[in-house]
């Protein structure tokens, strides 16, 4: 696999070592049950897939690379390069700008950028509507382009279904830069549309089995249909492609879902299935399945709490925290500064959209159990961080220097 070339700032020797060894003793990667570190009166389960991803890692290795390369240039980012602060703050003091908010808000309009100046995309990739405005100020992005490749491999997906006259179903987040990315290329190709859940997916169900006025389509998912779509037409055969960061879970229901119903609605069957319905399930995201299937492995751990690190505007991030919040008391911190003391945390909630302070949260069983784990866009030294922070609440049996010891004198 192709290696990358990430500042030492975003490393740590010990989960490296933890990753390296288990990568060695599980190259199938056929066993997700959690890494255990045994600090005596505090026992981390440390999930066994967390921490950047390919396409991450390829979008630090590229933007740092450019930055090194071109002292002299102005530099760009069209939006957050990944959802983690720390990586998008050491950007900006690396003296790259941003065009845009997460949300799409202009920051820095494009009438100020010059030829020459340098406008990277961020992993989450870009919509052709943007890049045409690029090029029409001849900035051309191909050379700086940190889009995710498994981001561009649903792009593909879409146009291959879309050129056999399929409308393009999207499971994503609307306001979210990839899901408006892909749309934007879906749409080029032919009819497409944006889901959020299965809720969506049911009322978009209804207008599939013609049991809904179609003119009341437009209102129900307003803003978020392709150019002269037609409710009618336009639904007669689809295929379900997915914002690479949501639940894996939810993207195969939700697509099982619409192949029941546009099957019992067209009475297709077994041979007759692919001419209403486009096999999409190889748009689903390697990292975020293995991520997500590590924490439901690491949840059958009788475990106090769990710790989630990661950029609260994380997308696959956030999903971690909801499954491990199902069945313990769950905490969502930025990094290790979150953790104020023994008796108190300041984590992000979910429902709300805001930090909440908790109290006492470091209660359980003797030895305490708390599961770890961290987004794809959160570097391993954030999560060590965490991890000696935590210790250092209590007294250990060991320390971090003799645990990366006993991690590395075999490797």
């Amino acid at each position: 696999m192709k290696t990358f070339l990430i500042p030492m700032l975003y490393r740590s020797p010990l989960i490296s070592a933890i990753k390296q060894r288990r990568r060695a003793s599980d190259k199938m990667k056929k066993d997700f049950s959690p890494t255990m570190l045994d600090f005596g009166p505090l026992q981390i389960y440390l999930a066994r897939h967390f921490g950047f991803c390919y396409g991450v890692e390829n979008a630090i290795d590229i933007a740092f690379r450019i930055i090194d390369e071109n002292p002299d240039k102005n530099i760009f980012l069209l939006s957050e390069m990944i959802h983690n602060p720390q990586v998008n703050m050491d950007l900006e003091a690396r003296g790259v700008r941003f065009l845009q908010s997460t949300g799409g808000k202009q920051i820095i309009p494009f009438d100020e950028l010059q030829t020459g100046d340098i406008v990277i995309t961020p992993a989450f990739g870009t919509s052709l509507e943007i890049d045409a405005i690029l090029k029409a100020k001849n900035i051309h992005t191909e050379k700086y382009n940190t889009t995710c490749p498994f981001v561009e491999k649903v792009w593909n997906r879409s146009g291959q279904i879309a050129e056999k006259n399929f409308t393009v179903i999207i499971h994503g987040k609307p306001g979210h830069e990839e899901t408006r990315a892909t749309f934007s290329h879906a749409a080029a190709a032919g009819p497409a549309l944006v889901i959020r859940d299965m809720e969506e997916a049911q009322l978009l169900s209804a207008f599939i089995r013609r049991e809904t006025d179609p003119s009341l389509f437009f209102e129900t998912f307003q803003n978020r249909y392709s150019k002269e779509f037609d409710p009618i037409k336009d639904l007669e055969r689809i295929g379900v492609v997915n914002q690479t960061t949501m639940l894996t879970t939810e993207t195969q229901s939700i697509t099982d879902y619409l192949k029941q119903v546009i099957q019992d609605h067209y009475h297709a069957r077994e041979q007759k299935d692919k001419a209403v319905f486009a096999d999409t399930r190889d748009t689903l995201c390697y990292a975020t399945n293995d991520n997500q299937s590590a924490v439901m492995a690491m949840l059958q751990t009788a475990a106090d709490l769990a710790i989630v690190t990661g950029g609260y505007n994380s997308s696959n991030t956030s999903h971690l925290v909801e499954l491990c919040e199902r069945q313990l008391p769950t905490y969502f911190i930025s990094s290790e500064e979150k953790l104020v003391s023994k008796d108190e945390i300041l984590h992000f909630d979910l429902r709300h959209h805001r930090e909440i302070l908790k109290n006492a949260y470091l209660k359980g069983n003797d030895p305490l159990k708390i599961l770890i784990t961290s987004g794809a866009s959160c570097p391993d030294a954030i999560v060590e961080s965490v991890i000696t922070k935590l210790i250092g609440f209590f007294e250990p049996h060991v320390n971090m220097e003799i645990m990366l010891r006993h991690w590395t004198v075999d490797n």
